[in-house]
């Protein structure tokens, strides 16, 4: 019994180094090579680059005050259409104590000054009407006294514009009345009832009270790297694509292209503006990412092969010519001269006919291992 056992465990392990064998000897055996095969044909060809960048209107405006104050009132808020001119909100004066004692000084003076005008006047009207005075001296007396009312006028309103912001004789231009300076989309108003705001000078910008922009014409800003920037015109056409709208593509044409390059993550890049057309009545909104597509190069009904198929070799293009079927298959090597590329495809200028047939690369057979 164990006899018959030793001669089963000798039968396995032969048949095991035999079976190994012979699978090692038809995995060393070499392998026909195969390649894809393409047939020339005529095809349009285009090189495009594609630009990350975003939407802006044309016209954005920052709506500041003439004066400083705290507002009290916001008529307005983001999303609304506003005209040119309309009030956006209303601020109280925070008046200069130096400006207005200095107001109310002035006030007081043209008072002194208009009561004694007017004895003054009273005084050479009576002996005008006697006859005992020129008419000539009447008038300067006359002219005077009037005179001497205007300032008071001019002093109260200067007091009134100093401590409310407004006097009664200007209240419909007031300054504490914040006016959009163009018509246009509101897209942000930053401040609140109550927040303090200062006027723009010359150590300060000002505080916003909204940001206004004409959402009708609009702009795409973005940036081409300095190896094809060279290429672009004034004038070309884009096709810009929206990130949150896919299914809307818009029109551009190039207006802008920097002449400095500023430099982004190593590279040196150019800034470019295109103006975007067709964009009334769209739900487009400021900032939106976008990218567009610039047409480089374009060639029309050109003969092409894959660039795959391709050969280069310093300066010169071959492509490998199939000769023969089955068996017989044999391929020969020729020099052609090649166009355009859309990094796919390649333009054939010469060396090939649409009965030639090419060989492409190296067919590569999946192996089990990719196999689930």
């Amino acid at each position: 019994m164990k006899g018959k056992l030793k001669f089963v465990v000798a039968a396995l392990v032969l048949l095991v180094f035999i079976g190994t064998f012979v699978f090692l000897w038809f995995q060393s055996r070499p392998q026909a090579v195969a390649y894809d095969e393409f047939v020339p044909k005529y095809e349009d060809l285009k090189r495009t680059s594609v630009v990350t960048g975003k939407i802006e209107p044309r016209n954005e405006v920052n709506v500041k005050p003439q004066i400083s104050g705290i507002i009290t009132e916001i008529m307005k808020e983001a999303g609304q259409m506003v005209q040119a001119g309309e009030i956006i909100a209303r601020v109280k004066v925070i008046p200069d104590m130096g400006q207005l004692s200095s107001a109310q000084a002035r006030l007081r003076l043209a008072g002194v000054n208009v009561r004694q005008a007017r004895i003054d006047y009273e005084r050479q009207k009576t002996l005008y009407d006697k006859g005992l005075i020129s008419g000539n001296e009447y008038d300067k007396v006359r002219q005077a006294y009037q005179q001497a009312r205007e300032e008071v006028r001019a002093s109260q309103d200067n007091l009134e514009v100093v401590r409310d912001g407004v006097s009664r004789n200007n209240a419909n231009t007031s300054s504490t009345l914040i006016r959009s300076t163009i018509t246009g989309l509101i897209l942000d108003v930053p401040v609140k009832v109550g927040n303090t705001v200062i006027l723009s000078n010359t150590f300060n910008d000002g505080t916003t009270i909204a940001t206004v922009a004409n959402m009708g014409d609009l702009i795409f800003r973005g940036n081409i790297d300095e190896t094809e920037v060279g290429q672009l015109v004034l004038g070309m056409p884009m096709k810009i694509t929206i990130g949150a709208m896919t299914d809307t593509h818009l029109q551009a044409s190039l207006e802008y292209i920097s002449p400095k390059a500023v430099e982004s993550n190593g590279a040196n890049q150019f800034e470019i503006k295109a103006a975007i057309k067709g964009v009334s009545g769209s739900r487009i909104r400021s900032g939106y990412s976008a990218n567009a597509e610039i047409v480089l190069a374009h060639a029309d009904h050109v003969l092409t092969v894959p660039e795959s198929a391709i050969e280069f070799s310093g300066s010169n293009t071959f492509v490998y010519i199939v000769k023969g079927a089955g068996e017989d298959k044999t391929y020969e090597r020729r020099k052609v001269v090649t166009g355009l590329s859309d990094g796919i495809n390649i333009e054939i200028k010469k060396g090939l006919t649409p009965k030639d047939k090419v060989r492409g690369p190296k067919i590569v057979k999946d192996t089990g291992d990719d196999k689930q």
